[in-house]
């Protein structure tokens, strides 16, 4: 095979990466602190290492997830099941104080709930690299996981 399945998953989480990386930032300076005028105290290359490891992270996961469904239907309706609790339960929308400690404790392996709590660090509390270490070492355990586990799925779908 001229191409490993490594490389086509590392093609995607990069290219997937850049764009989002870019509309990341062109977001934060241009909506948030040009339109809206919301001051961001911390560090951006911190929070944009934080953010490339969550996109490692959520692509492996979607590449994780894509292996396991048969089709695109069934991939669309397995990641409405995954990304919305995901998303509501991560800290970002509602408070993970407010939440039972058995979902705090089982939103503890999400990488969204690393990237919240490091994002809001950074960007609000001008935390460094000190405060965020922790979410920062989860999410490159979480990415290092789903892209194991994903590169294994897509070697297996592909033969």
């Amino acid at each position: 095979m001229p191409v490993t399945p490594g490389e086509i998953m590392l093609s995607k989480i990069w290219s997937m990466g850049l764009v989002v990386l870019l509309a990341t930032m062109f977001s934060l300076f241009v909506v948030v602190q040009g339109a809206l005028n919301v001051p961001l105290q911390g560090s951006m290359t911190l929070f944009l290492i934080g953010a490339a490891l969550q996109l490692v992270a959520a692509t492996s996961m979607g590449i994780f997830l894509a292996t396991v469904a048969g089709s695109m239907p069934q991939f669309g309706l397995l990641l409405m099941l995954v990304l919305l609790p995901l998303q509501i339960l991560s800290g970002g929308m509602t408070p993970r104080e407010s939440m039972p400690e058995v979902i705090q404790w089982i939103m503890s392996a999400a990488p969204n709930t690393h990237f919240v709590i490091m994002a809001q660090a950074v960007l609000f509390r001008d935390a460094g690299l000190d405060v965020v270490w922790p979410q920062i070492l989860a999410l490159i355990a979480i990415s290092a996981v789903f892209f194991v586990l994903s590169l294994r799925r897509f070697r297996a779908f592909l033969r």
